[in-house]
């Protein structure tokens, strides 16, 4: 495993170690990994979520009125499971 140093200023130091000190946390490293998993995730989630904008404007203007849409979507839900 490779070690970087970080600097931060006091008030986030402190920050850190009362969030790492907080009991779920083993120490500061864990926490920081924490973050930085959680950062990954979001990145991802980020990117699929720009990837289904563009899937949906190259898909350009659809045909249907917003009611039919409307009424697909709820179909399609409740098949899901969802309660109308």
């Amino acid at each position: 495993m490779a070690t970087m140093n970080i600097s931060l200023p006091d008030g986030l130091k402190a920050f850190v170690e009362q969030q790492a000190g907080n009991g779920r946390f083993a120490n500061v490293s864990d926490y920081v990994r924490d973050l930085i998993r959680r950062e990954q995730d979001r990145a991802v989630q980020q990117k699929e979520l720009e990837r289904l904008i563009q899937e949906g404007i190259d898909s350009g203007v659809s045909d249907k009125t917003i009611d039919q849409i409307f009424d697909e979507a709820r179909e399609e839900a409740i098949a899901n499971g969802a309660r109308p």
